[in-house]
């Protein structure tokens, strides 16, 4: 009886594909395992067996597998149950979740690789000056792959040339897959077994002794280190204990004496010393720590509402302590790769080599790696990853901890799966029977609201870490400011004021400003022009420090304007402010004092992030300005002052998640002010001081706003009463998108009446040269939301299906928010 397996392959498919198994494939495939397998006419991919059954398609010719390239599965059963969850409850193909859920160098590409035809006599004067070409360049390299030949010619285009001279016999076409995982392999040397024997060592040793002293010094050198340390030895290390060079440890070599060997390293190996005690808990955090064990008793979600630096991490560094304990894995979230830096120091601290981390920043390697010892437990029990660590092969999932849960960075927007880990985290503790703590200073709605209705356990963490006093929260009138001539820049009398006394006394200073780049708008004074970006319906922001105008959406870029590309004036002015301009300011004002900036234009490296945290940290840098990034659970020990250089871009953004945000926003950058005995001070510098969420803020009354906008909500139909499905609608011309978006509307209205809006273009219209235009969908508590989805994706097909809108570009967004 022959075999079949479903393939799911990292395509936008909306299924797995039916491939024949051959006989000598049975015994050895397995249900998620990776194969190599023909797609189309000459590409292969790798997929990921999702069953093995013995039911033939009827509807296509079976292919077959070409290749196992797993001696064990590499996906879980759990894991593909969880893809599938993902593809139905946020609908997207599951070949979409294979790629977002593993890491790019396990999906093997295939190559097109050409070869001459060793069996024919080539008639040279046959071939065109191009096919020549080719011919020459496989005469000196027998085996090219088509970049190659693309690179040596200098052509952007030859295949089309390759396989006219296939149809000739000249060359042949094969597809190979090429492997991305590359192990880390380290060099070390040893003696060979021939020397181990004591009288031939002797002998050896009286022989170099004068003949070859630099030799001799390697051998004693050797002993040494090897009787001191059970390690293995690099010649690297040999070399310097003997005082010698890399050339007499190869002569060693070539003279048999010495062996050399590979071991496999991990690249992100942990090189410091562990705390000797895990860390002692205040009567507040003990309180928690015990409120938190005894909810998990009756509910697996809890949500720890623990004000700024009233000391989470010590929490949960107990709650992952007792996991261990019981030999469990622990998987522990955040929302952006620059927390990972001071956190995963902390664990270390505690946990050593068990801690591992997972976030796009790590190169390919370095992710296969994680993945690898989380799937076969070899070490790792700790990950610290951000939203694509819940993808990871865990088989003994105990506690999953989401920290700073109230995030949106947390959701995925483009491209699809468009899914929120924080809710599949909750989804993966139900199939590992794990519990989630979620733990914000300022939970999100939909997670408050869950613990009100005690679907989660809440549990509060009132006092700051030692009894330290919450800072002190200043508003400061903008609007009076600038009637009053007191304003220098951007900075108010006040501000500057702060800064100056704060930095006379060695303290620090953070200023936060939610926008990049020196302007966002450059105007000529005379006819009114802005440069636009091409692509985009835009602005383009000034950035002063490579004399650019850039385009934030799609990376455009052109040298900065001396002229008005409209009139041609020099009267140019800019409009807004960015972190580079307060910068600038900074500069002028406080020129004794190391000003830095941290926003995503500064810490674009791998380690630029992490640097400037470590010179903050070490007090190097005096004041520090950034985006959000710095609002979140970072721990600065010597800020004693925090500004906000204008609230108002926060509280007058077009979403209804708005106020919440901004909110959050500001209690989450004013905690790092005076996380020591000293009180901190915050200034928030606004043209609408009064303002109810800013007065909110200033007096730290989350459950008061949390009420108010959970009200708001509720009336006006959003979530967490209603849920939302928002459809985007995307192509080149005007007119397609908007005939298109105006027959979805319809469509949708038939069934869901009023509780669809739209279609509206959003504030940026058009982004990459596509125009852009948005359907809204809200769901009542009392509609089923798999039957809305159902029927949503009926109508998609239908759609997809109409001629004049198959280059029409849909996607599907649940729970955009």
């Amino acid at each position: 009886m022959a075999y079949y397996a479903d393939i799911i392959l990292p395509l936008s498919l909306p299924k797995p594909y039916t491939y024949g198994v051959l006989e000598s494939q049975e015994k050895h495939l397995k249900t998620g395992m990776r194969v190599a397998v023909p797609f189309g006419k000459t590409k292969v991919y790798t997929g990921i067996v999702a069953k093995i059954h013995q039911d033939k398609p009827a509807l296509y010719e079976v292919k077959y597998i070409e290749e196992i390239l797993d001696e064990t599965p590499i996906v879980t059963l759990k894991q593909l149950e969880i893809w599938q969850w993902i593809a139905a409850y946020y609908l997207c193909n599951i070949g979409e979740v294979l790629k977002a859920a593993l890491p790019s160098a396990l999906l093997l590409e295939s190559e097109t690789v050409v070869e001459l035809n060793k069996e024919k006599e080539i008639q040279v004067e046959e071939l065109s000056d191009q096919e020549y070409l080719i011919y020459e360049a496989l005469q000196q390299k027998s085996i090219l792959k088509v970049q190659e030949i693309m690179g040596i010619l200098g052509l952007k285009k030859v295949l089309p040339i390759i396989q006219a001279m296939a149809t000739k016999d000249v060359v042949v076409i094969n597809q190979e897959l090429y492997k991305q995982y590359k192990p880390k392999l380290v060099r070390y040397v040893k003696i060979s077994e021939a020397y181990r024997d004591q009288e031939q060592l002797t002998a050896f040793l009286a022989t170099i002794q004068k003949a070859a002293p630099k030799q001799y010094e390697v051998m004693l050198s050797y002993f040494s280190i090897e009787a001191s340390t059970k390690k293995p030895i690099t010649p690297k290390q040999l070399a310097e204990a003997a005082k010698t060079t890399p050339s007499t440890i190869k002569s060693l070599v070539s003279k048999g004496v010495l062996d050399e060997y590979y071991l496999q390293h991990d690249r992100m190996g942990f090189q410091g010393d562990t705390a000797s005690s895990s860390p002692v808990l205040t009567p507040h955090q003990t309180a928690a720590f015990e409120a938190i064990n005894t909810a998990f008793l009756d509910k697996n979600v809890c949500l720890l509402h623990g004000v700024t630096s009233s000391g989470k991490t010590e929490v949960y560094v107990k709650l992952i302590e007792a996991q261990l304990q019981q030999d469990k894995q622990v998987l522990f979230m955040v929302p952006e790769i620059g927390l990972t830096t001071q956190l995963i120091a902390r664990l270390q601290r505690y946990f050593g080599e068990e801690v591992q981390v997972y976030h796009s920043r790590n190169s390919v390697n370095e992710r296969v790696e994680t993945y690898q010892h989380v799937l076969t437990q070899t070490k790792g029990k700790i990950v610290i990853g951000t939203r694509s660590a819940v993808f990871l092969p865990f088989k003994n999932l105990g506690l999953i901890i989401v920290d700073e849960e109230h995030e949106t960075t947390y959701k995925q927007y483009d491209p699809a799966p468009r899914y929120n880990a924080r809710d599949i985290s909750v989804l993966l503790a139900q199939k590992f029977n794990a519990k989630v703590l979620l733990g914000s200073a300022t939970p999100s709605l939909e997670s408050y609201d869950n613990a009100k209705k005690e679907k989660y356990a809440l549990v509060e963490l009132t006092k700051r870490y030692g009894n330290v006093l919450p800072p002190a929260i200043q508003l400061v009138d903008l609007k009076q400011k600038y009637k009053r001539k007191q304003m220098t820049g951007h900075f108010s009398d006040t501000l500057l004021q702060e800064m100056k006394t704060c930095l006379g006394e060695g303290k620090q200073v953070i200023l936060f400003q939610n926008r990049r780049g020196y302007s966002p708008i450059l105007e000529c004074n005379t006819c009114g022009f802005s440069p636009q970006c091409p692509n985009c319906d835009v602005s383009l922001t000034y950035h002063k420090h490579n004399h650019s105008l850039r385009c934030h959406y799609c990376g455009y870029h052109i040298a900065m304007q001396l002229q008005c590309m409209g009139c041609g004036s020099t009267e140019i002015s800019t409009k807004g402010f960015g972190t580079e301009q307060i910068e600038t300011e900074l500069k002028s004002v406080f020129k004794d004092y190391k000003i830095a900036r941290m926003d995503l234009d500064t810490t674009r490296g791998k380690y630029a992030c992490e640097k400037i945290i470590s010179e903050f940290e070490q007090q190097q840098i005096d004041i520090l300005v950034g985006t959000q990034m710095l609002a979140k659970g970072l721990d600065f020990r010597n800020v004693a002052l925090v500004g906000i250089m204008n609230a108002d871009t926060l509280l007058n953004y077009p979403d209804f998640r708005a106020h919440e945000r901004c909110f959050q926003l500001l209690v989450q950058v004013s905690g790092r002010a005076g996380r020591t005995k000293e009180q901190g001070k915050v200034l928030i510098q606004s043209f609408n001081p009064n303002h109810q969420i800013l007065q909110q803020v200033t007096t730290n009354q989350y459950a008061k706003m949390a009420e108010e906008q959970l009200y708001e909500r509720k009336n006006f139909k959003y979530p967490p009463s209603y849920k939302l499905i928002r459809v985007v609608v995307k192509h080149k011309d005007y007119n397609a998108v908007n005939e298109a978006a105006d027959w979805l509307t319809k469509a949708y209205q038939n069934a869901f009446k009023e509780y669809v809006l739209g279609p509206e273009f959003p504030p940026v219209m058009r982004i990459r040269n596509a125009y852009i235009k948005y359907i809204l969908i809200k769901v009542p508590p009392a509609y089923s939301l798999q039957k809305t989805k159902a029927y949503l994706e009926r109508i998609n097909i239908s759609f997809s299906a109409i001629g004049a809108f198959r280059k029409i570009r849909l996607n599907v967004n649940v729970d955009p928010y």
